[in-house]
């Protein structure tokens, strides 16, 4: 239970100081020098003797003086609290945008015709075209984006370099526009595969916008469909990145099995797996999603809570009292049975 603590008690001592020097000086002044007289006895009678009531207004006030003196000494109610804050994650998403990109992201099956049916007679199979893998990977990048309220999340696209299409940012909203504005014209004139470049230019982009708080934070996203075959070694960049507390993840967006198992590429994905990340085969639209919302599962802010401890002033619930016996004190002298006239 919560007790009421006064921050000054000293002063009690110097206030009963004061109220004795008080109550001797009135006894003093108001001691009575009379004349022995033969009516003595009979007014000394209990008849005579004053009722205790008569002392109500000087009982008031001294309460009151008193109530003023625990106001004076700076009453407080100690009370602590906590505050809980939400740390969030510095998130950049590498998305490739080299020419296989725009390839479809499911291929459909060869269909199988009946021995028996002419070659003439066959009419074509009719078939919607469906997502390429840059669309597929686009709607997978929003659908998290939108899932990750209280984190700082940028956009980066490469293919033979590497450009910063949003930096980090709480305004999801603009990211998402900026997402549907990446095509396969941005680049134009590109359609290498520079994975290397794009991490080296999103642990600087991490670098410099990183705030005190957010070091060990940071996480990269890597959305691609094929293998490093431009500009810096993926391997070099890796390694800093482990070394700056960046995790990466890798996404294979419908990576073929040829390419997969190439020595540089397996190489490249125990690498990702030994630094802290993960591998995802996203071979499907449905693969694609479940990897961001896998990412989205394992990778989390942190809560930060702070315990304080704070003194509230409650000096009121001593003034209030101490006026309301004032100011019956004062109105009980206006009251003729009070009125002291000895």
């Amino acid at each position: 239970m919560t007790t009421v603590r006064f921050l000054h008690p000293e002063l009690a001592w110097w206030m009963l100081a004061v109220l004795a020097a008080c109550f001797v000086i009135r006894r003093w002044r108001t001691r009575r020098r009379y004349v022995a007289s033969t009516a003595v006895d009979r007014i000394a009678g209990r008849s005579y003797v004053p009722s205790a009531l008569r002392r109500l207004p000087a009982f008031f006030v001294v309460l009151s003086l008193g109530l003023i003196g625990g106001a004076l000494m700076d009453p407080v109610l100690p009370y602590a609290d906590a505050d809980v804050t939400s740390r969030g994650l510095d998130i950049v998403m590498l998305l490739d945008l080299s020419s296989s990109m725009q390839e479809p992201m499911e291929r459909p099956a060869p269909l199988a015709f009946p021995s028996f049916t002419p070659v003439a007679q066959r009419a074509p199979a009719a078939r919607a075209p469906g997502k390429t893998r840059l669309i597929a990977t686009k709607d997978a990048i929003k659908e998290f984006v939108r899932r990750r309220r209280e984190d700082r999340i940028a956009l980066i696209v490469f293919s033979d370099n590497a450009y910063v299409v949003s930096p980090l940012t709480f305004d999801h909203d603009a990211l998402l526009h900026y997402i549907d504005l990446v095509d396969d014209q941005i680049l134009r004139g590109e359609g290498m595969t520079a994975i290397g470049d794009g991490l080296a230019l999103a642990n600087y982009l991490l670098a410099r916008q990183a705030n005190s708080a957010g070091r060990g934070n940071q996480v990269i996203v890597l959305f691609t469909d094929g293998e490093n075959n431009k500009g810096r070694d993926p391997m070099e960049v890796l390694a800093e990145s482990n070394a700056a507390n960046i995790r990466v993840h890798f996404v294979g967006v419908d990576l073929e099995q040829e390419v997969r198992n190439k020595p540089q590429v397996q190489i490249l994905l125990q690498a990702v797996r030994r630094f802290g990340g993960r591998y995802f085969n996203a071979s499907t639209i449905a693969d694609l999603d479940a990897a961001s919302r896998t990412i989205d599962a394992i990778e989390k802010g942190s809560l930060v809570e702070r315990a304080r401890v704070h003194d509230a002033p409650v000096y009121e619930w001593f003034v209030i009292p101490a006026l309301v016996c004032l100011a019956a004190g004062v109105a009980l002298r206006a009251v003729p049975f009070f009125i002291d006239r000895t």
